[in-house]
């Protein structure tokens, strides 16, 4: 495991799905996903070699990859970051999820194999129960170095919820709200992003800048807009891989949306980005490349 006070991590775990489509439990907060347009079966089958050569992209970039099998009857599992998260020194936690079909995500199989690595659990899953949600890292962007929990406000991130994880693990606590296509951002994690030196958000949601200074405080930023959103820039994360360097993954299609401008400042801070090609399940599941990847410190 890593030590405290590190932003990003190189091991990863990762999801292979069994039935991936569109949710339909999800739909009504998440604007960025499509009905399905095509058989399941296609679609399955896309995502699935999307996200191997996604994965075998992290590999080869020498970033620590542990892969598990999703299960059928959970069409959103391939994003994995949703119902953990874990913290350096053996900290881990569960969350409530909105999603019925969501909530069967915590499975006791691949409970038991964290659990080996991380003993110092807190558990807010039976939120879900009083209809309060707090879907992990999607619901918060952490800033681990300065202790700040970033929480854009929305059906799935409850306020107090937050506030509550913020006590327990001594965050400041920062909520702010969004709006785009008439609702909040259902995941802080698909408007915003935050590495080492760098963080990138999308200016354009926000109902109020004031979250712009907070990080400009720490780190360099880069601005995104609303369409450049859409296309999964602000879904992003970096990890660390051969020879421990930090690296960005963005996907393709959010990367080509980047001017040169932005693409000019993100290089200054990273070398690499790794870019995988996603489309099916950035269209039909409204995440991209950070909501399939689980951080384990």
């Amino acid at each position: 495991m890593t030590s405290t006070a590190v932003q990003s991590t190189n091991h990863i775990m990762v999801m292979e799905p069994m039935e991936f489509h569109a949710n339909p439990q999800t739909k009504a907060t998440n604007s960025y996903q499509h009905d399905d347009q095509e058989s399941v079966d296609s679609i399955q089958k896309k995502a699935v070699q999307e996200f191997r050569n996604f994965r075998d992209m992290l590999v080869e970039n020498g970033v620590a990859v542990t892969t598990v099998y999703g299960q059928k009857g959970a069409p959103d599992d391939i994003f994995c970051n949703n119902w953990v998260s874990t913290l350096p020194d053996g900290k881990m936690t569960f969350y409530p999820m909105l999603a019925d079909n969501r909530k069967i995500e915590r499975r006791p199989e691949i409970i038991a194999i964290l659990n080996k690595m991380y003993k110092d659990v807190f558990d807010l899953s039976k939120y879900e129960n009083e209809g309060k949600y707090l879907e992990s890292t999607g619901a918060m962007w952490l800033d681990k170095v300065n202790k700040i929990a970033y929480q854009g406000r929305s059906q799935r991130s409850h306020e107090e919820l937050a506030k509550k994880w913020c006590d327990h693990y001594g965050y400041e606590h920062y909520p702010f709200d969004t709006e785009h296509r008439g609702k909040p951002v259902y995941h802080t994690d698909v408007l915003m992003w935050i590495g080492t030196s760098l963080a990138g958000i999308c200016s354009e949601c926000l109902i109020d800048r004031a979250i712009i200074d907070k990080l400009k405080k720490h780190r360099d930023v880069v601005e995104f807009t609303n369409e450049q959103m859409a296309a999964f820039c602000g879904n992003s994360l970096e990890v660390i891989g051969t020879g421990g360097e930090k690296m960005l993954v963005m996907s393709m299609s959010g990367y080509k949306t980047l001017s040169d401008a932005q693409k000019e400042l993100i290089h200054k801070h990273y070398r690499k980005v790794i870019s995988p090609e996603i489309q099916t399940i950035e269209f039909y599941g409204g995440g991209s490349a950070r909501c399939m990847l689980l951080e384990l410190f």
